[in-house]
């Protein structure tokens, strides 16, 4: 059964560095076309645009989830099916996404946000392609989140899991943190993914003509899933982390204490509201969720980044580590995920959201805690197991080549967007008008970090790929 979660494992594996570089030759395409290096038509822009969001958030939310199934069967078996399941849809559900924004040119953005699809400036046939699209994700993601959950309850309570009894002062049973962060993850992204159910049904019911829906309801919906999935999927990367960083150093494994169970399901409530702070324009939503979402938004970082940032610097501090690719990636992750939180802070605050909200300020956030946090933390697992199942470690040479391009590309790709956040150049903008030419030239200097970023990206693959092989041998 190992050997079958293995295969697994690198089947994910190989699909996620396959579509990536695909995903950030997109982002790079787009750039280049607000540097006036390449011409992008409007409409192909957008879809570009919808299709390298999307494409993004699923790519690292299945490898996300592949490298918890995997590292879940050391304390609790989850049915494989589960993982069958979801690739099958998975890969059903991007072939129809591509075709949608590809040849249908659906281009209402990553978010779709309502009432955008039902515009139709694109194929009429390519809306409803796209929300089939969604849906098959969504059943595929929904699966294998119940196949994961119900491998943890065979093995624990559900308030075991979630380390209850660590707050009424008890130890026993044992609950490893990784059991703790991963069930207060999954159990978020199944309210994520009902939260999408509803809102595809909806969009169904009006798109067939049986009823008509109120937008304020459908931006909740949209945000509720979308926006909390997002920040599931770091946790799903964090749950990882708790597991394995404590590998590459000489003091004992990380166990679960009060402050971590009270951390965990803290975010776990917090992060269901801090999506409100994205409504902050809607001011028909009542007042008393706007209060609720600047509250959360500020408390959101506190129990799972600040214990997580502080157990990695303490745990690192005068520890004789074992400093090679997956441990530094794991490391300035961890920084990366930091700044990313600071910068998001700063943008829901309401007296600087009305600045920097409509600014390359949000990409900026956002890509910074993903593309230098997140993805850090699932690249450096993709590095454990290939060296795992190969019994190959990664050269140092290598290593050093690769971190050197993911560092320097990801930190200059960003401060360009950072930089024209603070001098309010626009985001959504497929050219930028000729009285903001410093957005213009920003973007060509993000194209020259995006494609450093890509290179090492390519390295990577290729030092991984062949590693990961080994899964399928006898």
């Amino acid at each position: 059964m190992e050997k079958a979660y293995s295969r697994m494992t690198a089947v994910w594996t190989y699909t996620g560095l396959i579509l990536f570089p695909i995903l950030i030759l997109l982002g790079i395409l787009m750039r280049a076309n607000q540097g006036g290096v390449i011409t992008v038509p409007a409409d192909r822009f957008f879809s570009f645009l919808t299709l390298h969001g999307l494409g993004m958030a699923g790519t690292w939310f299945v490898i996300g989830m592949a490298s918890n199934d995997y590292l879940l069967n050391k304390y609790a078996r989850s049915p494989l099916v589960g993982n069958i399941v979801a690739y099958i849809l998975t890969v059903i559900g991007v072939v129809l996404l591509i075709i949608a924004t590809f040849i249908g040119k659906f281009s209402a953005g990553w978010y779709f946000l309502y009432p955008l699809p039902f515009y139709r400036t694109w194929e009429e046939w390519a809306t409803p392609l796209f929300l089939v699209s969604i849906a098959v994700l969504g059943v595929g993601w929904l699966v294998w989140t119940l196949s994961m959950l119900i491998g943890i309850l065979r093995k624990y309570s559900l308030s075991q899991a979630l380390a209850w009894h660590y707050l009424r002062g008890k130890k026993e049973p044992e609950v490893p943190p990784f059991i703790v962060v991963l069930t207060a993850t999954l159990i978020g992204i199944f309210i994520c993914l009902l939260a999408g159910v509803t809102l595809l049904t909806l969009y169904f019911g009006e798109y067939l003509g049986w009823m008509k829906n109120d937008a304020l309801l459908m931006k909740n919906l949209t945000f509720i899933f979308g926006h909390t999935l997002v920040n599931e999927m770091l946790y799903l990367a964090v749950a990882v982390l708790y597991e394995l960083y404590p590998g590459f150093g000489h003091r004992a494994k990380w166990k679960t204490a009060w402050y971590v169970a009270l951390s965990w399901n803290a975010t776990f409530l917090i992060v269901m509201f801090a999506y409100f702070h994205h409504l902050y324009m809607d001011f028909v939503q009542p007042t008393g969720f706007q209060f609720i979402g600047q509250i959360a938004s500020f408390l959101a970082p506190l129990p799972a980044a600040v214990v997580t940032i502080f157990s990695v610097l303490a745990y690192t501090y005068r520890n004789s580590m074992k400093w090679n690719l997956a441990s530094l990636l794991y490391f300035y992750g961890v920084l990366g995920w930091a700044i990313g939180g600071v910068a998001a802070v700063l943008d829901a605050t309401i007296v600087n959201n009305f600045v920097l909200h409509n600014t390359q300020w949000v990409p900026a956030h956002f890509h910074t805690y993903n593309l230098l946090g997140q993805i850090f933390f699932n690249l450096a697992f993709v590095v454990w197991f290939a060296e795992k199942v190969s019994g190959t470690p990664f050269s140092a040479g290598l290593s050093r080549s690769i971190f050197a391009l993911l560092l320097l590309g990801g930190w200059g790709f960003v401060s360009m967007f950072y930089l024209s956040g603070t001098f309010s150049i626009p985001r959504r903008f497929n050219l930028y008008p000729p009285d903001l030419p410093l957005g213009t030239t920003l973007a060509k200097a993000a194209v020259v970090f995006a494609v450093l970023y890509l290179l090492g990206i390519i390295v990577f693959f290729f030092g991984a790929s062949k590693r990961c092989v080994k899964a399928f041998s006898r």
